[in-house]
């Protein structure tokens, strides 16, 4: 294609700033108006499941309101423990924005010093610093 090698870099290192402001963004603005939509949304199925409990006869319709509430109250617990991954990566995304601000490269084709960690890799290093380990499931 002879295209030259500081153009590809410079393609590539534009390419990976967008990334960190989309990741950022979604740190940001999104990650946290959808972790309060599954906290209310918890609560709202909850408080519905226990009116059912309340308010029928039928044993089975009951066993399942009660399955389902468990089911919340096991789904919130999650969300409200790995709360410090979310506040981990908010934190991370601020420092890193900070770091680039302060120290902005001398030249467009310099690599990342960055060290690249796969997950594994980032949450034995996060379980090296705080001494805790970090579980994140999708649910």
């Amino acid at each position: 294609m002879q295209v030259g090698l500081a153009t590809v870099n410079r393609d590539m290192s534009c390419l990976r700033n967008q990334a960190k402001a989309n990741i950022k963004r979604y740190i940001d603005e999104r990650l946290p108006e959808e972790y309060e939509k599954c906290l209310v949304g918890l609560t709202a199925i909850t408080r519905e499941a226990w009116n059912t409990v309340a308010n029928t006869e039928d044993k089975r319709e009951k066993i399942h309101a009660l399955s389902l509430a468990k089911e919340c109250y096991s789904m919130k617990l999650d969300l409200l423990t790995n709360a410090t991954v979310v506040d981990d990566a908010i934190r991370f995304v601020s420092r890193k924005s900070k770091e680039n601000v302060k120290s902005p490269s001398s030249s467009s084709n310099k690599e990342s010093n960055e060290p690249d960690y796969d997950e594994d890799q980032l949450e034995e290093r996060q379980e090296e610093e705080t001494g805790e380990i970090i579980t994140n499931q999708v649910f």
